[in-house]
């Protein structure tokens, strides 16, 4: 989150926000770890598998994990008639990124509307519609418009139903480039000593892996299931009850500051922006970077603009390495500036940053 570009409105929602968190945190009873899922004892119930189930299984890891993006209508059309889509980029991140085509076949797209659907069907992926059509989930949303906030908390409550099914997941926004294949870098280990609940990317990385101090981006993370990461969720979803007009991130991170993941025992690493960049921060070093987020942005055309500098760098950049240029020619790399999520700070469309 950029913090810089905050109107009063959404201070004072923040504000409030952290008040009540501290009230809810201090009131929290000792947690018992049971699985509390009306999803888990429907699936019990019966013998015959829903259709969120066999998407899940269609493009699990053979450790029930899978990657997990949304899209909607604005994301996967043209934005005035700005050719590729955000979807397209996304896409094309896993073709040209290094080992990472063979992960599209563990990708669960989410579609909010049916002309998104019908995309990602095109595209012969693994496809699940989530919203009923006429919910007002479809199109571009203003940013921090009820709508915007709408969406964010449905994307949370469906990702609570994906933990709760026993499925790890990445979650993914579609405007983060995957350049490198993210699960060298995550601790995958089982090992309860070494084993993370959570791995969750940041706008700016403090140094400290394991600091709470570091700001979340909700944007990439990856999450194990189980007892703790189900609570947690709930818990999180539980505070949109009381602040209708803060998003999904802000209140996670709230929960965070006031002690949630000690709480709840919830080993956390929060990751380096050397490796898990964004254009709040760039990775300082191509050589090592894994993934690129438009965060800091406000539009979707000024996202897609300034990715498509960002995949004409790094193909220059492949280009170069595949030739045999010694490293210290490498190191001078420098991506291009992200002139047009810069500028669309300063222009008068509030349109979506992310879904």
């Amino acid at each position: 989150m950029d913090y810089s570009k905050t109107n009063p409105k959404q201070i004072l929602a923040i504000l409030s926000l952290m008040v009540a968190t501290v009230v809810l945190v201090s009131s929290w009873e000792p947690l018992t770890f049971k699985r509390n899922s009306f999803l888990s004892e429907k699936m019990n119930s019966t013998s015959e598998r829903d259709e969120l189930e066999v998407a899940l299984e269609k493009a699990s890891m053979t450790n029930k994990t899978v990657i997990i993006a949304f899209i909607n209508k604005a994301y996967v059309e043209s934005n005035d008639d700005e050719y590729p889509s955000m979807f397209d980029l996304f896409l094309e991140g896993f073709w040209v990124g290094d080992d990472t085509r063979r992960l599209l076949r563990h990708l669960l797209v989410v579609s909010m509307d049916t002309t998104a659907h019908q995309r990602c069907l095109f595209r012969r992926l693994n496809c699940y519609m989530a919203a009923a059509e006429g919910d007002g989930l479809a199109g571009e949303k203003v940013y921090m418009s009820a709508g915007f906030i709408e969406m964010m908390w449905k994307r949370t409550t469906f990702l609570l139903q994906v933990l709760n099914r026993g499925y790890n997941f990445i979650f993914t926004d579609t405007d983060v480039l995957w350049l490198r294949n993210p699960f060298t870098r995550l601790v995958m280990s089982d090992d309860d000593h070494e084993s993370m609940d959570l791995q969750i990317s940041t706008d700016r990385f403090n140094g400290d892996a394991h600091s709470t101090r570091n700001h979340v981006n909700t944007g990439f993370y990856f999450i194990k299931s189980n007892n703790k990461t189900t609570s947690l969720f709930q818990r999180w979803y539980d505070t949109r009850k009381n602040f209708s007009e803060v998003k999904e991130q802000d209140a996670l991170e709230m929960l965070i500051l006031h002690g949630i993941l000690a709480r709840l025992g919830i080993k956390t690493r929060f990751l380096d922006t050397l490796y898990f960049s964004g254009f709040c921060r760039d990775s300082r070093d191509v050589r090592s970077v894994v993934t690129v987020h438009a965060n800091c942005c406000r539009s979707i055309r000024a996202k897609v603009l300034d990715l498509k500098a960002v995949l004409r760098d790094w193909k220059r950049f492949r280009q170069v390495e595949s030739i045999g240029v010694p490293t210290n020619t490498t190191s001078s790399f420098r991506w291009s500036k992200h002139t047009y999520c810069y500028k669309s700070w300063h222009q008068g469309s509030d349109t979506n940053p992310g879904l």
